[in-house]
């Protein structure tokens, strides 16, 4: 039984890295389970149903998707969040990350820059505004929840809701910059969920 399920398993994960891929190399909308994902009402509870992986939001309710959502795509996101000293602080982060199609950092999704924009392999981009933060790691930046609005097509076509969790580093620097205009950048990773809202 154990053999099977795990034979399985593998096969699974074969199929599912391939629909990634070829997503990826097309642009086309992806979804990773190959079944809709929607949000439920029940905030913070896992949907395993099926496959699907609703991410654990008990600690920080204020982030989940609006009921009806459908997850369009879960990437992981490698990079820096890049302050400037001000004189006074380390000022707001701006992010320069490469989102890929799992943590093992196979298949670029798309590049996250300053707006924060994140923009796929085919140009077309999604630009999100902060709607909630929420801290569960003091020594990481905060996770989020954004509404966000898409222009072109391609995966974020109707991407209007993402969220940033699971984040890893990217604080500011603990000790103040020597002079004004220092930059510093700061490692940090994060799981990002793009949804459909409708």
């Amino acid at each position: 039984m154990r053999k099977s399920a795990l034979h399985w398993l593998g096969h699974s994960f074969v199929i599912v890295v391939a629909a990634l891929a070829s997503a990826c190399a097309t642009d086309a909308a992806v979804n990773p389970v190959d079944v809709t994902t929607t949000a439920r009402a029940g905030t913070g509870v896992r949907d395993e149903s099926a496959g699907n992986r609703l991410p654990d939001l008990s600690a920080c309710p204020q982030l989940a998707a609006p009921v009806g959502s459908t997850l369009v795509l879960q990437a992981f996101g490698v990079g820096v969040q890049i302050y400037h000293w001000n004189g006074a602080s380390w000022g707001v982060a701006v992010p320069s990350a490469t989102l890929y199609a799992d943590a093992g950092q196979h298949g670029v999704v798309a590049d996250h820059f300053a707006g924060p924009t994140w923009q796929s392999n085919s140009g077309g981009t999604v630009v999100g505004t902060v709607a909630n933060r929420c801290t569960p790691d003091p020594a990481s930046i905060p996770w989020l929840s954004l509404t966000a609005v898409p222009n072109g097509a391609g995966i974020f076509e109707k991407v209007t809701f993402i969220q940033r969790l699971h984040t890893v580093g990217g604080n500011p620097p603990a000790t103040a910059g020597t002079v004004i205009g220092q930059e510093a950048k700061v490692p940090y990773t994060a799981d990002y969920l793009f949804y459909d809202v409708r």
